[in-house]
C-alpha cells in the first residue's frame, strides 16, 4: 500500500468514527426535545382542546405511531419517517409547522432530527420529570484537581478541547464569597485571612465564618423572599398595609439555624397541620398568606377566592417544581403534561386556608415568650385586683346603706327639679316608627335610615323653662343591647339639638342653648359638639364598647317664661355617622333657676333607678346589680380601682408592643371546579379533590390529601423536580445563572442543563445530605470552578460566549438591596440589628401622592433604622421604593426567580444623588479624613482598601488626586454649597472637621462608591 493510501485510509476511519461520535452525541432530551416542543407541540402536545388530528409528539406513543402505513418516526430510516418528510416538505398545505404559524423548522434543526433517526431514534422521557440517580463521578485527572464538582465540569471542557482560566486572585475571591453568602463587603481581616492562607483550608475557614454570620441568613432571606412574593402591603386596590414582618424573621432564623430544607418547606406549606404546632411553625405557614390580596368594596368575592386560589398555585408550583402549572388555569398546558384539572387539583390543596375574600386578613398576636410571661403576671395581677372589687364586705355592705340613702335624697331632689312632660307631637324626618310608652319613653322601629332628625313637641307644664335632659336608654333588642339599631354597631352621635319655643299665637322663637353636660362622653365626641353647626361631629357614648344609659342636659342661656299653649319643640339631629341614630330615649324639663345640673347628676345608670328609690325592699339579683355599681364608685376601694386602671393600661401597652403576623388558619375546605377557560363565573366544571399532577409520582391516600402530605411530597425521594430545583438557584447565586438557566421552568420550553449529570450529582448529594442547604453551598464554594477568574480572554468568549462550559466565573451587579448595604457597610454606618419590623430608608418627597384609600406619606425613619439592611426595607408592591426598583428590584407581584440586570443612566444617578449615598458618602469621607492619613495619597490609598479591598494602581491614584484638589478649590470658592451637601442625612457631621475638607473628601467618595467595581461582583 502507497503512503498516499495509508493516508487516504485513515482519513476515512477517522472521517466514519467523527461521524459515528456526532450521531452518537445527538440526546432526544438535549437536541431533538426543543425543537418539537418549541415547533410542534402547540398544535401535538398536551393541551387536547388544542391538538390537531388526534397526535401527540410529546409522548412516545405518538411519536413512534404507525397508521395507515404511515409512521411517524422510523427508527433507522429518516426517508421512511413522516415527520421528517413534513417538516422539509415544500407543499405549502402539508409543511409543518403551517406556514401561517410563524415557525420554520431551520436547515439545523432538520438535519439533527435526520442524525436522531438514522442513529436509532432513542427516546427518553423529559428529564426533569425522571427521578435523580446518583451518577458515577468522572475520575480525576490533572486538569480536575478540585472536588467533585470540577470532575463532571472538566470532562466537558476537555470534550470541547477548552482550557479552564486560572484561580482569581485571593482578594477577588474574599469579595466574591463575602458577597454571594452575605451580600456585605469583607472585612479587611477577612481579606488579609485568605491572602495569607489561599489555600482550600483558607477558603473553608472563611466560608464556615461567613455560613456562621447573621449576614449570610439575611442574604439568603431576601434571595427566598423574592420567590415568596413577600410584601408589606397587599397590592391590590390601596395597597395597603400588612402586618407579615414575623413571617421574615421566621425565614432569617432558619437560613441562621441552617434548617433542613424539607423541614423548611413542611413549616411553610403546612406549619399550622403538624401536630401541635408551636408558634414559629404557625409563623412559617404565614407563606400561604403572602399572596395579593384586595380590599376593594367593589370586588366580587367569588372571584378573588378564584384569584387567590390560582395564585397559590402558580407560586408554590414555580418555587418548589419549576413548573409553569399557572398555564393550565385555563386550559391544558401546551408544551407539559400538567392539565387543567392537574391546576384545580393542586389548588384543592390550598382549599382549607381561611381567606377574607374582600377586606382585611386577619392577623393574630405572637407574643414572644417574655411578653407572654408578662401578660401572665398581668391577668393574674388583673384578676387579684378584680376579684377585690367584685367582693362585698360587711365594712361595704354598711357604706352601701349609707350612700343608698344619699341617692334617695338627691332622687328627691331631683324629682322636684325635672319633671316628666308630656309629648304632643314627634316624627321622625326620615321614616322611622316612633312609638311612645306610657313612662315617657320614645321608641324607634320600622326602616332604619343611615341618618335622621326626630322632632318632638312637648307640652311643660311650667310657669319657665330653664333646660332640657335627654336620657338615652339601652334596648337588650338593639346591636350589642346598647343604644341604636341595627345596621348601627349600638353607639350614636348626636350632631346638633335645636330647641324651639312655639307660642300659643303661633310665633316661634328659637331657644339659645348655653350649656350641656353629660354623664359620660367619648374622647373626642363631647357633648358640647351637639351646640355648633359642625354636622360631622357631635355627642358618642361609645355605644358599640359597652352598653349604658347616658343622660345630657342643656341649659338655656336665660328662663323662658311659658303661658297656657305654649309648646318646646326639641329637634334631635343625626348627620354626622350612618346609622347611628338614637333608639330609644326620655325628654324632661327643668323650671330650676341658676341650678348646678353637673352637680347634681345622678350617676347611677337609668336601669338602676328604681332599685335605688326602694332600697333596700329590692330583689336580690337588683340588690347584687346596685351593689356592684357602688362597689365601682365607692372611696372605700378607690385604691384596687386605681391598682385595676394601672393593670389595664399595662395589659393596653403590652398589647400594642405584641406583635401582628398573618398565619394560615383552617377551615372547611371549599368547593374547588375546574374553571373551564378559568372563568370563576362558570361553574359547570368537574369537582376535584387535592392531587399532585397526574403523571409524576402520586401520593396514595384514603382520605383527602392535605397541605401537610403536599409538603411531604415535595421532599419525596422520589419526587424529581424539588431537590434539582432548588440546587440549580443555589448554583444561579454563586454563579450568575443556573445549571439550568431557566431557573423557573424546568419544562419542555426550559433550557437544557448545560452539566445534566453534575445537576443530577448535586440534587442526590442534597437529598442524601438530609437537605442540608449550607453543605450544598461549601461544596460549589469549594470547587475550583467557583474560584476561578472572571477575566475572560478573547479566544474563550468567542468559544463559550455565554460560559456554558463554566471555564470561568461570571462578573455582575450586585442586585439592588446589597448596592445600598454595601455603601452603607464601607461607610461605618450600616447597623448589624437582625429582625424585626420593616424600615424606611430615605425616599424622595411625595413619591406616595398616588397612593389612595388611604392617602398616606412616606416617613423616613430616624437613628439606627435608617441604616439597616435592604431585606428590611419597606416593601410597597405598587411604588415600590425607587433606588431598588432603578436596581431591578422585583414588586414581587408575582415569584421572582431571577432578577434582571439593566445597566442605565438612572442607576447612576441614584449612587449620585440618592440621600443614602450621599450620607453614606460623607461619613466615608470623615473616616478617610480622621483614619486615613494626613496626605491624599495616603487617604486615597486607605479608601481603596476599605471599598476595594485593594490599593489603587497608579493612574488611578493620579486621577483621584487631582480629583481632590479640584474639589477642594471648588467648596472653597463655594463654602455655602459645602454647608448645603454636608447637611444631607440625619447623622450630624463631626464638628471637628474642617467643612470644606469633609466637603471635598465627600465629592470624593461619592466617585468612588459610583464605580462599577463597587457595586459589581467578582
Amino acid at each position: 500500500m502507497t503512503p498516499m493510501c495509508r493516508v487516504l485510509v485513515v482519513f476515512l476511519v477517522l472521517a466514519t468514527a467523527t461521524a459515528s461520535a456526532q450521531q452518537s452525541d445527538v440526546d432526544f432530551n438535549r437536541d431533538i426535545r426543543p425543537i418539537l416542543s418549541d415547533a410542534c407541540f402547540t398544535c401535538h402536545g398536551p393541551d387536547a382542546g388544542q391538538r390537531q388530528a388526534d397526535l401527540r409528539l410529546d409522548l412516545q406513543e405518538g411519536l413512534f405511531r404507525s397508521l395507515d402505513g404511515t409512521t411517524i418516526i422510523e427508527p433507522g430510516d429518516p426517508d421512511g419517517s413522516e415527520l421528517l418528510s413534513r417538516i422539509t416538505s415544500h407543499n405549502e398545505d402539508i409543511v409543518m409547522p403551517p406556514p401561517d404559524g410563524g415557525r420554520r423548522v431551520t436547515a439545523a434543526e432538520i438535519e439533527r432530527i435526520r442524525e436522531w433517526i438514522a442513529a436509532g431514534a432513542k427516546w427518553k422521557g423529559h428529564w426533569a420529570y425522571v427521578p435523580p440517580v446518583r451518577p458515577a463521578v468522572p475520575p480525576a485527572t490533572d486538569a480536575a484537581s478540585g472536588n467533585e464538582i470540577d470532575r463532571f465540569i472538566q470532562r466537558q471542557l476537555s470534550q470541547k478541547n477548552v482550557t479552564a482560566l486560572p484561580a482569581a486572585d485571593p482578594v477577588t475571591l474574599a469579595r466574591r464569597l463575602a458577597f454571594d453568602l452575605t451580600g456585605l463587603p469583607p472585612s479587611r481581616a477577612q481579606v488579609q485571612q485568605l491572602v495569607a492562607n489561599n489555600t482550600a483550608e483558607g477558603r473553608a475557614r472563611l466560608v464556615d465564618e461567613l455560613l456562621n454570620s447573621d449576614a449570610y441568613a439575611e442574604r439568603m432571606t431576601a434571595f427566598w423572599l423574592d420567590q415568596v412574593r413577600y410584601a408589606d402591603t397587599n397590592g391590590i386596590h390601596g395597597d395597603n398595609h400588612r402586618e407579615v414582618w414575623m413571617y421574615r424573621d421566621w425565614v432569617i432564623n432558619a437560613f441562621r439555624s441552617n434548617m433542613p430544607f424539607d423541614q423548611f418547606t413542611t413549616e411553610q406549606l403546612a406549619g399550622d397541620l403538624l401536630p401541635a404546632p408551636t408558634d414559629s411553625q404557625r409563623i412559617a405557614s404565614g407563606y400561604n398568606r403572602l399572596l395579593m390580596t384586595t380590599r376593594e368594596g367593589g370586588a366580587q368575592a367569588k372571584e378573588y377566592l378564584a384569584k387567590y386560589s390560582a395564585d397559590r398555585v402558580r407560586n408554590a408550583s414555580t418555587v418548589w417544581l419549576g413548573a409553569t402549572m399557572g398555564c393550565c388555569e385555563c386550559h391544558d398546558h401546551k408544551f407539559d403534561p400538567y392539565s387543567i384539572k392537574d391546576f384545580y387539583q393542586f389548588a384543592a390543596f390550598f382549599a382549607d386556608i381561611q381567606d377574607v375574600a374582600v377586606g382585611t386578613q386577619p392577623s393574630v398576636e405572637m407574643p414572644s415568650s417574655q411578653q407572654k410571661q408578662r401578660r401572665a403576671e398581668l391577668n393574674a395581677a388583673l384578676a387579684s385586683h378584680q376579684k377585690l372589687l367584685n367582693t362585698q364586705t360587711p365594712e361595704l355592705d354598711q357604706a352601701l346603706e349609707t350612700w343608698a340613702k344619699n341617692q334617695q335624697a338627691l332622687f328627691a331632689e331631683l324629682d322636684a327639679q325635672w319633671q316628666a312632660v308630656r309629648v304632643v307631637d314627634m316624627k321622625s324626618q326620615n321614616g322611622q316608627t316612633l312609638s311612645l310608652g306610657d313612662d315617657g319613653q320614645i321608641s324607634t322601629s320600622g326602616p332604619h335610615p343611615k341618618f335622621d332628625t326626630y322632632r318632638i313637641v312637648l307640652a311643660p307644664a311650667l310657669e319657665r323653662l330653664t333646660a332640657v335632659r335627654l336620657q338615652a336608654l339601652t334596648d337588650a333588642a338593639f346591636t350589642r343591647k346598647s343604644l341604636s339599631r341595627p345596621p348601627g354597631n349600638g353607639n350614636f352621635v348626636l350632631s346638633k339639638i335645636r330647641l324651639t319655643l312655639l307660642r300659643s299665637d303661633g310665633t316661634q322663637q328659637p331657644l339659645a342653648v348655653s350649656k350641656a353636660v353629660a354623664s359620660f362622653e367619648q374622647k373626642d365626641w363631647q357633648v358640647a359638639k351637639v351646640l355648633n353647626d359642625d354636622q360631622t361631629n357631635g355627642w358618642a357614648v361609645d355605644g358599640h364598647v359597652a352598653a349604658k344609659s347616658p343622660e345630657a342636659i342643656f341649659q338655656l342661656a336665660a328662663a323662658v317664661p311659658l303661658a297656657d299653649g305654649d309648646r318646646v319643640m326639641v329637634d334631635l339631629e343625626h348627620n354626622a355617622v350612618e346609622y347611628h341614630n338614637i333608639g330609644r330615649f326620655i325628654l324632661s324639663v327643668s323650671a330650676q333657676e341658676n341650678a348646678d345640673f353637673l352637680k347634681n347628676m345622678v350617676s347611677v345608670p337609668a336601669n338602676l333607678h328604681d332599685a335605688v328609690r326602694q332600697w333596700p325592699e329590692v330583689a336580690a339579683d337588683l340588690k347584687s346589680k346596685v351593689a356592684a355599681h357602688f362597689r365601682s364608685t365607692t372611696p372605700l376601694l378607690a385604691d384596687a380601682r386605681t391598682q385595676l386602671a394601672a393593670t389595664n393600661k399595662s395589659l393596653e401597652e403590652l398589647k400594642k408592643q405584641i406583635p401582628q403576623t398573618l398565619v394560615t388558619r383552617t377551615v372547611k375546605p371549599r368547593t374547588i371546579k375546574v374553571l373551564a377557560r378559568g372563568d370563576w363565573m362558570d361553574d359547570s366544571g368537574e369537582v376535584v379533590e387535592p392531587a399532585v399532577p397526574h403523571f409524576l409520582p402520586q401520593v396514595n391516600s384514603a382520605d383527602r390529601l392535605s397541605r401537610l402530605q403536599l409538603a411531604r411530597w415535595f421532599v419525596d425521594h422520589d419526587n424529581p423536580l424539588v431537590a434539582r430545583v432548588f440546587v440549580n438557584r443555589l448554583w444561579k447565586l454563586m454563579f450568575g445563572k443556573g445549571i439550568v438557566k431557566s431557573a423557573d421552568d424546568f419544562g419542555s420550553q426550559g433550557s437544557w442543563p448545560t452539566h445534566p449529570e453534575l445537576l443530577d450529582w448535586l440534587a442526590v448529594e442534597f437529598r442524601d445530605s438530609g437537605w442540608d442547604v449550607q453543605h450544598v453551598i461549601r461544596l460549589i464554594a469549594a470547587s475550583d470552578a467557583y474560584a476561578r477568574t472572571s477575566s475572560v480572554t478573547p479566544e474563550l468568549l468567542e468559544r463559550d460566549p455565554f460560559n456554558d462550559l463554566l471555564a470561568r466565573q461570571s462578573r455582575y451587579r450586585l442586585d439592588a438591596e446589597f448596592i445600598r448595604d454595601n455603601a452603607l457597610a464601607v461607610s461605618g454606618l450600616l447597623v448589624d440589628k437582625v429582625g424585626g419590623r420593616s424600615v424606611k430608608p430615605y425616599q424622595p418627597a411625595g413619591y406616595w401622592a398616588h397612593l389612595n384609600f388611604p392617602k398616606r406619606a412616606w416617613a423616613p425613619e430616624k437613628g439606627e433604622d435608617q441604616y439597616r439592611r435592604g431585606v428590611y426595607t419597606y416593601w410597597c408592591r405598587t411604588f415600590l421604593h425607587p433606588a431598588m426598583r432603578s436596581f431591578d428590584a422585583p414588586s414581587r407581584e408575582e415569584c421572582t426567580v431571577d432578577r434582571p440586570r439593566s445597566n442605565n443612566s438612572l442607576q447612576a444617578l441614584v449612587l449620585l444623588n440618592d440621600p443614602s449615598f450621599v450620607e453614606a458618602a460623607r461619613v466615608l469621607a470623615e473616616r478617610t479624613i480622621q483614619e486615613g492619613g494626613d496626605s491624599s495619597p495616603q487617604r486615597l490609598d486607605w479608601l481603596f482598601r476599605t471599598c476595594l479591598s485593594r490599593a489603587p494602581r497608579a493612574a488611578e491614584l493620579d486621577v483621584m488626586v487631582h480629583v481632590v484638589a479640584e474639589q477642594k478649590a471648588a467648596f472653597q470658592k463655594s463654602p455655602t454649597d459645602a454647608e448645603a451637601l454636608l447637611k444631607i442625612g440625619q447623622r450630624p457631621p463631626t464638628a471637628s472637621v474642617d467643612k470644606v475638607e469633609l466637603a471635598a473628601w465627600t465629592a470624593v467618595c461619592r466617585v468612588i462608591l459610583n464605580l462599577h467595581e463597587v457595586v459589581t461582583r467578582s
